[in-house]
């Protein structure tokens, strides 16, 4: 059975899961590579090709209401996913960001990894 093995929770309330989901997303758009642990990269990597589905439909007002729900902080990561990140994609039908294991960290051996975009 498959029950309960939809989305891991990192630990983390809801409402402090959803900030940091943002917050993590947030910095891959705007420096295109984000190194953190690998629960955590998972996690971002399901949340940014999400929005990178939605941005690829083009630059309509439905498509950015809906993306702007989903990323409410910052307007210029909102512009630089409608206007270069996306635009990329268009022919692609998914697997937009590469996850590649970096070992472990020194302080409590959590596995780490770097996401970023593919080319």
């Amino acid at each position: 059975m498959n029950h309960q093995n939809g989305r891991s929770k990192l630990n983390l309330k809801s409402s402090h899961r959803k900030a940091f989901l943002r917050n993590q997303v947030i910095h891959l758009i705007t420096f295109g590579s984000l190194k953190t642990t690998k629960a955590n990269a998972k996690e971002v990597k399901r949340f940014a090709e999400k929005l990178v589905t939605i941005a690829r439909k083009g630059n309509d007002m439905n498509s950015r209401r809906h993306a702007k729900s989903l990323l409410p902080y910052k307007e210029e990561a909102l512009v630089k996913l409608f206007k270069e990140i996306a635009p990329r994609y268009v022919e692609r039908p998914g697997g937009y960001t590469r996850l590649i294991p970096m070992g472990r960290r020194m302080s409590d051996l959590a596995q780490i990894a770097r996401l970023e975009w593919v080319i």
